[in-house]
């Protein structure tokens, strides 16, 4: 059975479009993809992101258990702080990306991806042996709201919010007499927060902040501009751009994996060598050179030769261009002939069409503002 969260009437009641993502019933438009995520990138919209997992980890070896399951060095985190993290398995493929947070010492907040929840679940519990350490999913007791877009923080502010937390931060809040946990992060690009609160909450403060934000031109956003947004914005989605069968060197996140953690970790020596020698594959951003729209497993081809393959595709709303994602085989040489600007070929109904290799991400980020 299809899942739904507790926020699934008021989309209804909105006139979203249902579609099943991830084992949930989730709204992909209210109006039409293009004007939510330019209301997103113009104003502020309101996302209903219930369906993703949260994960409380705690106990007397949190911390050691934590640094064996991640390449990030979670012993820098300081209270209220996150970080973005991957779970990678013993060859060093991604089981999962995270937002791990530090609620207080010995205890920490995970995000996980909707769709991987039990597989970061049943992989953890595996890793458990050994460690004085607590796992629960919270998943069922709270929603998710994300509040996104260049007048997010103006809106927050102005419900009495005098403190926003910096960016990958949580705080504890109260929004309409509601107690949350309101943390400085998204999946849009754009400045912004996400809202966890309890069930109960949900619904009243949804419909409260679609009445504040009137003022600061609030709509409410499906999983399509959600898609838009983030592809522009070049983050990834699971099952599509990271999969057990890529690591996060391969996915072009080797910013995020510090070469100095003495932590042994899964995967480690994998990571640790494509770190100094590059992976198998490596993650490219293009362009079409025509109206045309490469999507997710189309080929991609060089020189008559098949090269890689799209793992996400679409239109950029912002750009007014068709955009992708894709892998191509390393193939280490003094010439790179799969860098910026270089000239591919996207396999679209048995028709090759011309793209660009263009510089990641597409449009820029305006998620980290600390002025507020």
């Amino acid at each position: 059975m299809t899942k739904q969260t507790f926020l699934h009437d008021r989309h209804i009641a909105l006139g979203a479009r249902m579609v099943d993502f991830a084992g949930w019933e989730m709204p992909v438009q209210y109006t039409s993809i293009i004007e939510e995520h330019k209301t997103v990138r113009e104003n502020v919209g309101l996302f209903d992101v219930s369906h993703m997992g949260e994960l409380i980890v705690q106990g007397e070896d949190s911390l050691a258990f934590l640094n064996k399951l991640v390449p990030q060095n979670i012993s820098k985190l300081v209270d209220k702080k996150a970080v973005y993290c991957q779970l990678p398995n013993k060859q060093g493929g991604l089981i999962d990306d995270l937002i791990i947070y530090k609620l207080e010492d010995k205890k920490y907040l995970i995000i996980a991806n909707a769709s991987r929840v039990d597989e970061d679940l049943n992989w953890m519990t595996r890793n458990q042996l050994g460690f004085n350490v607590e796992i629960e999913n919270i998943s069922h007791k709270y929603s998710l709201i994300a509040v996104q877009g260049p007048k997010a923080c103006d809106l927050m502010m102005s419900l009495g919010e005098n403190y926003m937390p910096p960016f990958f931060s949580i705080k504890r809040s109260e929004l309409f007499n509601i107690n949350l946990w309101m943390s400085r992060t998204g999946y849009t690009g754009e400045d912004g927060v996400e809202l966890m609160v309890k069930n109960e909450f949900a619904e009243y403060l949804w419909d409260k902040l679609l009445e504040a934000g009137k003022d600061y031109g609030i709509k409410p956003i499906g999983l399509g501009a959600r898609d838009t947004l983030r592809l522009e914005a070049a983050l990834h989605l699971y099952g599509n751009d990271l999969d057990e069968n890529t690591t996060p060197v391969e996915a072009g996140l080797a910013w995020s994996i510090p070469k100095d953690k003495e932590d042994d970790y899964n995967g480690k020596e994998v990571i640790v060598n494509q770190l100094k020698n590059g992976g198998r594959k490596k993650l490219i951003g293009f362009q079409m050179s025509d109206k045309s729209i490469a999507r997710h497993e189309y080929e991609v081809y060089s020189d008559g030769e098949k090269v890689g393959v799209v793992t996400s595709g679409g239109v950029s709303p912002t750009l007014g261009k068709n955009i992708g994602l894709a892998y191509i085989i390393y193939q280490p040489s003094p010439i790179d002939k799969f860098s910026v600007g270089s000239k591919i070929q996207i396999m679209i109904r048995e028709k090759l069409h011309d793209a660009e290799i263009v510089k990641l991400p597409f449009v820029q980020k305006r998620n980290k503002k600390t002025d507020k």
